[in-house]
């Protein structure tokens, strides 16, 4: 039986709300660009690489799952830190997840505006495109205003029409292959090792994502016995996806490298130029049920940490008609409307990938760090050879940050510089509070 929700909340997210949530949370824009990035660096090899970037995330899903099986509050990864590390690191991984939350919806918007773009060109730049961000933007505000049953339900339903033209793309395209065309998929100039490598970094930003759902666990019905469950089901359904519909593209599409939007072109090979339409509205209706979920999920965290003196306390406050953080739901969607017209995808999606294997590391170290500290409270899943998949999994986030360059690592310590510089306020107004 699932404990009472904590005061003012409402536990509405069930086992399958939370795994079809995790889902939405890392299906967003990428799958509608990655294919032709990815055949560009692996050729027809590219089904692998998803294979084995998928390997390497579920290293860290696996400690994700047991770390979070340990919590019925909100926080997400945040919360994990803090109770591994202190205050310091805690604060760090909160502030870092929700400057990846807005990058990664800034990012997704962008693409939502470019498929759109497909339908109403006009509306690719200028004024257009800016009113079309900040109308995402209030909308989805708008959305978790109304409470979380509805939110709920909207990323439930998005989720289902997203992978519904993801489905058929690869029941029809499956049999249509050409071997030819998949065999005669270029390799690039540059040294195996290395583009192997840039792959698995790329796929690593399209398989994020899974932990932002995690972050609203005050308002799960039993989140220590659903967590472990909705993560590895999400994982294999995801990864799934993410080979078949690698496997149609490059067996339908030629050089499909050089192609812009490589869904569209196999969505074209199948179905002519109905198809490209028909992609584009799948793109759209995929990104929009990612913005309906990670609007949901990010505000949450900046409820959790004002509601221990982190941050401003009007960010903690709920509204007593809906139960909702109304204040935070407000400055996210703000934040991310202002990253949004600031940056393309790409600038976007680059800081967040960067940034999120900061706080996955902080995450698999989390597993030892809190069975030593915890011993008589037994998490809701626990980790088989945690000694050497929690390592494994630090390694791995390590060695692809090892891999970026001067200037995006400066970004990501500019964040941090940033991070600590909220922390040195927030604790001088706890210290003066107390005197």
């Amino acid at each position: 039986m699932s404990e009472p929700a904590r005061p003012g909340f409402v536990r509405a997210i069930g086992r399958w709300d939370l795994t079809l949530a995790i889902v939405n949370g890392v299906i967003g824009s990428a799958i509608f660009r990655m294919p032709a990035q990815v055949a560009g660096l692996t050729g027809a090899w590219s089904p692998l690489a998803y294979a084995l970037a998928g390997i390497g995330v579920l290293l860290m899903v696996l400690c994700f799952a047991e770390v979070a099986s340990r919590f019925r509050e909100p926080g997400g990864p945040y919360l994990y830190a803090r109770e591994a590390f202190g205050g310091f690191a805690g604060f760090q991984a909160g502030w870092l997840t929700f400057f990846i939350r807005i990058t990664a919806l800034a990012a997704n918007l962008n693409v939502f505006v470019i498929y759109l773009g497909e339908l109403f060109p006009a509306v690719r730049t200028g004024g257009l495109r800016a009113a079309v961000i900040v109308g995402l933007c209030a909308a989805l505000a708008a959305i978790n205003l109304a409470g979380v049953r509805q939110a709920t339900w909207a990323v439930d339903a998005f989720t289902v029409a997203k992978l519904l033209p993801l489905g058929l793309l690869v029941v029809f395209g499956l049999p249509a292959i050409r071997p030819e065309v998949l065999a005669a998929q270029p390799l690039p100039a540059t040294p195996l090792h290395v583009a192997w490598t840039d792959a698995v970094l790329l796929l690593v930003f399209a398989y994020g994502g899974f932990e932002a759902p995690l972050i609203p666990a005050g308002e799960a019905r039993d989140p220590r016995r659903d967590t472990a469950f909705a993560l590895l089901t999400a994982l294999g359904l995801v990864a799934g996806v993410y080979m078949l519909v690698q496997l149609t593209v490059v067996g339908l599409v030629p050089d499909v490298a050089r192609v812009a939007a490589p869904v569209a072109a196999a969505f074209a090979v199948l179905f002519g130029p109905a198809g490209v339409v028909l992609a584009a509205i799948a793109a759209m209706v995929s990104i929009w049920g990612y913005a309906t979920g990670s609007t949901l999920q990010a505000p949450r965290l900046l409820f959790a940490m004002a509601e221990r003196g982190l941050l401003p306390a009007r960010l903690a406050a709920l509204s007593p008609a809906r139960h909702t953080p109304d204040a935070a739901i407000l400055l996210f969607a703000a934040l991310v409307a202002a990253f949004a017209l600031h940056g393309d995808f790409e600038w976007n999606a680059t800081l967040s990938a960067i940034v999120r294997l900061l706080t996955y590391g902080l995450t698999c170290a989390a597993v030892l760090v809190l069975r030593r500290q915890r011993p008589a409270e037994p998490p809701g899943f626990r980790l088989p050879a945690a000694e050497l998949i929690a390592p494994a999994g630090v390694l791995f986030c390590v060695y692809l940050l090892a891999t970026r360059s001067w200037a995006q690592a400066g970004a990501t310590a500019l964040l941090f510089a940033l991070g600590a510089g909220a922390w040195a306020l927030s604790q001088r107004a706890s210290a003066a509070a107390t005197r």
